[in-house]
């Protein structure tokens, strides 16, 4: 990671938790370099903690009881508040990203924090390996394309299948309704939290029949 790291501190409750996030600044002028191509797009997805990533977080601290003792992989983490929320309940977290820089800056607050039940991996969603499996699969903001719908949607019923309890924190975008309609049947809980001047987001969770 070439980008200066500053920390952040998060409250939610009584847990506290200092985020290593990517300077803004650094990384914006690095990324309009890269990507010519896309010039609407200020920064990388991963760099910053986004609304999604917040209302996930105070969600687990509101239900620690789902995380609780539990084995919680996280995928798509960016830089990973959630799963550092869970860390404070869950037996073990596995937090991912199919992005290393992702990581890289991930394993900088793990080490800051001195947390000892959280590890890290490369995982992309389109190549997850056949032996991973969690009790608690968590997601924050990851239906933002539509090309890749189909794909999440198995990877959701694949967790489903195997009797995972799946954690989805999602903006109110009207192009993913019909991605979350799918979801529908195996909903089982669902609360919407305002983060961020009045921004809202939904917090679902699903389980199989």
């Amino acid at each position: 990671m070439t980008s200066p790291l500053v920390l952040q501190a998060f409250q939610f409750g009584k847990q506290r938790i200092e985020l290593y996030v990517p300077d803004p600044v650094h990384v914006q002028q690095k990324f309009l370099q890269q990507i010519k191509e896309a010039p609407s797009i200020a920064s990388p997805y991963w760099s910053q903690v986004w609304p999604a990533a917040l209302s996930l977080s105070q969600f687990l601290v509101d239900h620690s009881h789902l995380v609780q003792n539990k084995k919680v992989l996280e995928l798509a983490a960016g830089l990973g508040l959630p799963s550092l929320v869970a860390a404070a309940y869950a037996n073990n977290v596995y937090c991912t990203d199919y992005l290393p820089e992702a990581i890289e800056v991930i394993n900088r607050t793990i080490a800051y924090n001195q947390f000892n039940n959280v590890g890290t991996g490369l995982l992309n969603w389109n190549e997850l390996p056949e032996n991973i499996t969690a009790d608690v699969l968590l997601l924050s903001d990851i239906n933002y394309e539509p090309a890749s719908f189909d794909v999440l949607f198995s990877v959701l019923q694949r967790f489903v299948n195997q009797g995972t309890t799946i954690i989805l924190s999602t903006p109110q975008r009207i192009m993913a309704k019909p991605f979350v309609g799918r979801l529908l049947p195996w909903c089982i809980q669902q609360e919407e939290i305002t983060v961020q001047e009045n921004i809202r987001t939904t917090v679902m969770v699903f389980r199989g029949q």
